[in-house]
């Protein structure tokens, strides 16, 4: 009898999307809606996913004075806009960032974020092998959505988490500089704070300095996207029996469109749809 734990392991990783940018958030809060409400055992959730030219902000950085402006002109020019339910600030998206979700279910009783944290950096550790001893875990000062779990080697942040809590689920989201340009991404972030930032308060938003931010092929890790999915996949198999989908489920898709007007209806409360 096999008694390893199933994992789901959600991976439409090997394909950019270039669709509505929250579909993956509606995704990732209807599992954590079904884990929360269900009074057995849920599998947890493990979610990889890209997507193609987009700026995912975070709640703050929507009520900067000119984040309509600065999204109306993102735009113009081609990038997807939206504000994201987790924590943390903006983060800019294209096909070199991996975009790794864990939902899973957490004691009602227990508000604690750090031991989810803690398991997601234990997991990016345990995927970049021999590499993953070099991360620290700290604030990269410069370094876009900034945050007490950046992940990052030498100095330079490969790796931001945000987390959302439900009552009795949680949701911990990753983003990973996989390939490219660390110092490009940056710039992106920046940018948009220049402009979204004008007239706000030194200390409403962070300060980018776009050379604080590296990705793992820049920093020596080798195969790009498709070695980090891999090897994802390899640690949960490690761990449990992994049940891997390409798509969002069919049973899922119902809560999943719910989730996702949702999360435009705050799009548009916050006047950047």
């Amino acid at each position: 009898m096999n008694d390893m734990p199933v994992i789901r392991m959600l991976n439409t990783a090997a394909s950019i999307q270039t669709g509505d940018v929250l579909i993956p958030f509606g995704i990732d809060e209807a599992y954590a809606r079904l884990a929360a409400r269900e009074t057995e055992a849920v599998p947890p959730l493990v979610h990889l996913w890209r997507h193609r030219r987009a700026m995912v902000l975070g709640a703050q950085d929507a009520k900067l004075p000119n984040a309509a402006l600065a999204v109306r002109l993102l735009r113009e020019r081609g990038c997807q806009t939206a504000v994201r339910h987790s924590g943390g600030a903006a983060v800019p998206l294209d096909g070199g960032v991996v975009n790794l979700s864990l939902v899973m279910q957490a004691p009602a009783h227990d508000l604690t974020p750090e031991p989810h944290f803690e398991r997601m950096a234990a997991l990016i550790r345990a995927v970049l092998g021999t590499t993953g001893q070099r991360v620290q875990t700290g604030e990269v000062e410069g370094a876009y959505c900034p945050g007490s779990y950046d992940l990052s080697i030498d100095g330079l942040k490969f790796c931001g988490i945000a987390q959302r809590r439900l009552s009795r689920a949680v949701i911990v989201q990753a983003f990973v500089l996989t390939e490219g340009s660390g110092c490009s991404y940056g710039e992106a972030a920046r940018d948009f704070y220049r402009m979204a930032g004008k007239g706000a308060p030194a200390d409403a938003f962070p300060r980018v300095v776009p050379e604080r931010m590296a990705s793992l092929s820049e920093l020596g890790m080798s195969g790009g996207v498709d070695a980090f999915v891999g090897r994802v996949r390899d640690v949960l198999a490690g761990l449990g029996t992994v049940e891997e989908m390409s798509a969002c489920p069919a049973s899922l898709e119902a809560d999943a469109k719910r989730s996702l007007a949702s999360l435009k209806e705050r799009n548009g409360n916050v006047g950047l749809l």
